[in-house]
């Protein structure tokens, strides 16, 4: 597994290799307190992991990292940041989520940290917060995919809602939408849609046999093993995949009004924290344009937010849905409430 890791990683690991092969990140009993951080990391750890060695090796902080599962991606840290704090004991200092959505609702719970970074001072005003409690960068794209050995593009649907057409019944592998970026996308629908569409939509996915898998991950899995023709999930997932030479292409469904979600990343510090200036030190790096290059040039290929960084490494912002990242978080609730209902019981 952690040779496997490190392939995936290969492009950026190689190219700072020199850079940390002395040091690492884990926690040295006699290091000063003001020189470590307590990281809640949501971002894939083969990608996280390699990055925050870097911010080690140049600048001597230690990191006690603690990373989310694949199938509770992104829930279960924040479930944790929220517990830690109504017992008044925050433990984080900074929360690096492979997501955006979640992180605007623990803004709106006041349980992060203003912090407007100089580093992200050419990152579109789109993904900041106005009140500086988060930035967001390196966005993967909400994707189907296929074996275009078994499916032609042609019969791939176009627009999102056709999934749960009776023509896919059995056929479309869905990651739990309590978690993770699937979370998120069932909340745009439903904030695009409206209640009544996003009810509908899995109502009509459960009816027709949609195969409900543990992750996006899972989902890919399940396209390559024949047990699913088309799989919901992200695109740094089709990649990773296909750099394992597994037969596999893509499409960006339309969510209805003109393009596919887009999801970010998400970087802020959480309330509380005990050493706020190192903690700024760690969003200064993360948000950084070196963090979204290494990441573009991964395995992983997060697409930059910033269109200058964009056209240098010739990469195209894939047609996006015009729903607000704001609208998404407003209908989480609601469309999480839907889900345990219709489509997870």
């Amino acid at each position: 597994m952690q040779d496997n890791m490190f392939r995936r990683v290969a492009p950026i690991y190689l190219a700072v290799a020199g850079l940390v092969a002395a040091t690492g990140c884990e926690r040295k009993p006699d290091a000063a307190p003001q020189n470590r951080l307590v990281v809640y990391c949501s971002v894939d750890e083969a990608f996280g992991r390699v990055m925050l060695k870097v911010f080690k090796a140049k600048t001597g902080i230690d990191l006690d990292i603690v990373f989310d599962s694949e199938a509770g991606k992104t829930t279960g840290l924040i479930n944790k940041i929220i517990a830690e704090a109504a017992a008044g004991r925050p433990r984080a200092d900074v929360f690096w989520s492979s997501e955006l959505f979640n992180t605007i609702l623990l803004a709106r719970r006041g349980l992060l940290e203003p912090y407007d970074s100089p580093a992200a001072a050419d990152i579109p005003s789109r993904f900041r917060d106005p009140k500086h409690c988060w930035t967001s960068t390196a966005a993967r794209a909400r994707v189907l995919t296929f074996d275009p050995t078994r499916v032609s593009e042609g019969e791939v649907p176009e627009r999102w809602e056709q999934l749960a057409e009776p023509r896919f019944a059995g056929q479309t592998a869905f990651a739990n939408p309590l978690f993770g970026t699937t979370r998120g996308h069932v909340a745009a629908m439903f904030a695009l849609w409206g209640p009544e569409r996003g009810r509908a939509f899995l109502t009509r996915l459960r009816d027709n046999g949609g195969y409900i898998a543990d992750s996006n991950g899972a989902t890919v899995r399940a396209v390559i093993g024949g047990r699913a023709d088309l799989a919901a999930t992200d695109t740094d997932d089709v990649w990773v995949a296909q750099r394992s030479r597994a037969s596999l292409d893509l499409v960006y469904p339309d969510m209805g009004d003109g393009g596919t979600l887009l999801i970010p990343c998400s970087v802020a510090i959480v309330k509380g924290s005990r050493n706020l200036e190192t903690a700024r030190k760690l969003v200064d790096f993360l948000v950084s344009a070196e963090v979204e290059r290494m990441l573009a040039q991964s395995d992983s290929r997060n697409i930059p937010v910033r269109r200058e960084l964009r056209g240098k490494l010739g990469i195209q912002w894939p047609p996006e849905s015009k729903i607000s990242f704001d609208a998404v978080a407003d209908a989480m609730d609601e469309a999480t409430a839907a889900v345990r209902e219709i489509l997870i019981r």
